[in-house]
């Protein structure tokens, strides 16, 4: 099979002073939405409310201060395997005994991990406030590890890792990001590498899940058709009583500066090449969020967005093509990522970087209609 070039650009574009587009602020409280409380338990854990009435159910995030950034270099995978690990029990809850009890109360439940944190969520009818809040307190402080359910979830581990490698668009998405965040943390894999995770015992992995599920690390959110002081009781005594442990999470700094000179051709076997480019953007907490955000969906988020519409539609240089923000603590990536045929990929690169400068440029107007993009 021919072999084609999958090559990852990382450009140096400050995304994040694009002011053309104005001010951007986010909406104003639906009417009669009260504002969320928020409040700091005895024992660290950070407590935030908002009642919401919008149906009979109640949603619960349990925020964990540990992800990809807090890793050591031979503790890369740790962080997710947990995530996974949660939800298989505690000394009370036998294994499959937390699915069963979710879906007995018609409630679904999920969880993920990014750079900088690890989340967990139970969304129950709301008279079931109670059964959910000592759930996640039971987990996050309790969990078995049960030696065959975490045999059992490194291969699930192993899977989403083949998937990685199999998929050129998956693939394409983390080797952008390593090159774009080297040799910052942001850059390392949220699954880990094999041999670290075939190596992790029981032992090694409860010692990080002491070391960092501790109150003092944790946000409990709670939204639905609630009241808060009901959930400030209920929390008292559920996750209030989770006993208080030094915190250790050391600073991380922000990644280093983008520039031309980070550039990676990675030979794959498929038919067709992928090319991805990614920018620096600004982080969670800079006010440059919501334009950054907004000026993706402009540049290539539908159909009718600027990428599609010259370089898809216009030029036919791309099979598809589209736009998209991740912003983390220390810092944000825009990156645009497209499928073409190889002989197409400098038209491709040149055009998407002709589009951008003239966004930042000319800036966009409050209506635009794709027959009018230049």
């Amino acid at each position: 099979m021919t072999k084609r070039f999958l090559p990852v650009v990382a450009l140096v574009v400050a995304l994040s002073g694009c002011s053309p587009l104005g001010a951007v602020r986010s909406a104003s409280d639906p009417a009669g939405l009260a504002p969320p409380t928020r409040q700091v338990l005895p024992n660290g854990l950070r407590l935030i409310v908002q009642e919401h009435r919008a149906a009979e159910v109640v949603a619960l995030y349990l925020f964990v201060g540990v992800g990809v950034r807090d890793e050591r270099p031979d503790e890369l995978g740790f962080s997710h395997l947990l995530e996974h690990m949660l939800f298989k029990g505690t000394p009370t809850r036998p294994p499959g005994s937390i699915d069963a009890l979710i879906e007995g109360l018609g409630g679904t439940s999920n969880a993920f991990t990014s750079y900088d944190y690890t989340h967990y969520d139970v969304v129950l009818p709301a008279e079931r406030l109670r059964d959910g809040i000592e759930l996640l307190a039971d987990i996050a402080v309790n969990a078995s590890f049960v030696p065959d359910e975490l045999q059992s979830e490194k291969k699930v581990v192993f899977e989403e890792m083949n998937l990685v490698e199999d998929d050129p668009e998956k693939f394409l998405g983390r080797r952008l990001s390593e090159v774009a965040y080297a040799p910052h943390p942001y850059g390392r894999p949220i699954l880990g590498t094999r041999p670290l995770i075939e190596a992790l015992t029981r032992e090694r992995l409860d010692r990080y899940y002491k070391k960092h599920y501790v109150p003092g690390n944790m946000v409990l959110v709670v939204v639905g058709a609630v009241k808060p002081a009901d959930v400030r009781r209920l929390a008292g005594a559920t996750v209030g009583r989770l006993r208080p442990a030094p915190l250790q999470r050391p600073p991380v700094g922000a990644p280093p500066a983008l520039d031309r000179g980070r550039r990676v051709d990675v030979e794959r076997p498929e038919t067709q090449a992928y090319l991805g480019l990614a920018w620096a953007a600004a982080p969670t907490g800079n006010p440059d969020i919501y334009a950054v955000d907004l000026l993706t969906y402009i540049l290539g988020d539908s159909p009718s967005s600027r990428l599609n519409q010259v370089v898809r539609e216009r030029e036919r240089l791309v099979s598809s093509i589209e736009a998209s923000y991740i912003a983390s603590e220390k810092g944000g990536l825009v990156a645009i990522t497209a499928r073409l045929d190889a002989a197409n990929l400098e038209r491709a690169e040149a055009t998407i970087l002709d589009v951008v400068r003239r966004v930042r440029a000319e800036g966009v107007t409050e209506q635009i209609e794709p027959e009018s993009i230049w």
